[in-house]
Order: structure tokens, then C-alpha cells, then sequence
């Protein structure tokens, strides 16, 4: 089973699935990084200094041993209050665009960049013998007068 499990962990295409997910990862925190703490931001200072994280909806009452600020979306959350957070829906929809569309951009190059298989000319397939001694006697036919 041991020696079952090696060949299939060294077979190419586990081994790229795994380097896959390991980049994936890291242009996750990237990409995260990049919506949360720059263009968030930017957006919120385009449209009057809105703070998209802040943007929720309290669907439950908070605990009576709560200290915090009532307007602090992770503070509530931490402290167990049902919130609808559509500030954060917002912040992970716009982080969602921006790989879809550097995902499109990548697969556009690598497009552009492969060769494109070459498109031989189709030969008709040889008539069947039979086929061909038909016609001709079609042929005849139509030609008697």
C-alpha cells in the first residue's frame, strides 16, 4: 500500500496540483491583502470616508457582559452576536473580481503564447467500390438515348 501511494504522490500531475494550491494560497493572502488595504480603503475615501467592514446588521441582542463598541463588526462577532455583514460580502465580492480576472488574464497569455495545432486538409475518403460501379452505371444509363 506504502509503494502504491509513493507511485501515485510522483505521478506529474499531483505534484503540479500541489505546487498549484501552494501558490493559489499565497496569491489568496495577496490578493486579500491588495482589496483590504488598498483599494477598500480607496473606495471608502472616493465615497466620503465609508468603511466597508463596518457595514452590518445586528439580527440578535448583545450580551449584557459586552464592553465594546457597538459599531466594531469583529468585537460583536467575537462576542457571539448574529450579524449580517455585508461590508465584508462586499470587501470578499470585489476580492473574488480581481482573481477571476487575473485567472482570465493569465489563461489569455498562456493562450496567446501555445502554439495552435495546425489544421491539415481533409482528403475525401475513397469511394467504395461498389458505390463507384453504381454511378457508372447510372451514368450509362442516362447517357443512352
Amino acid at each position: 500500500m506504502l509503494k502504491e501511494f509513493k507511485t501515485f504522490i510522483m505521478r506529474g500531475n499531483v505534484l503540479d496540483l500541489a505546487i498549484a494550491v501552494i501558490i493559489g494560497a499565497a496569491f489568496g493572502k495577496i490578493v486579500t491583502s491588495l482589496t483590504e488595504d488598498i483599494l477598500m480603503p480607496l473606495i471608502g475615501k472616493i465615497f466620503g470616508g465609508l468603511d466597508f467592514s463596518s457595514y452590518f446588521v445586528r439580527l440578535g441582542p448583545v450580551p449584557e457582559t459586552y464592553k465594546g463598541s457597538l459599531s466594531d463588526y469583529a468585537a460583536l462577532k467575537d462576542a457571539g452576536v448574529p450579524l449580517l455583514g455585508y461590508g465584508q460580502f462586499v470587501t470578499q465580492a470585489v476580492n473574488f473580481v480581481i482573481i477571476a480576472f487575473i485567472i482570465f488574464m493569465i489563461i489569455r497569455a498562456v493562450n496567446k503564447l501555445m502554439p495552435k495545432p495546425e489544421e491539415k486538409p481533409v482528403t475525401p475518403a475513397a469511394e467504395p467500390a461498389d458505390i463507384a460501379l453504381l454511378r457508372e452505371i447510372r451514368d450509362t444509363l442516362k447517357a443512352r438515348p
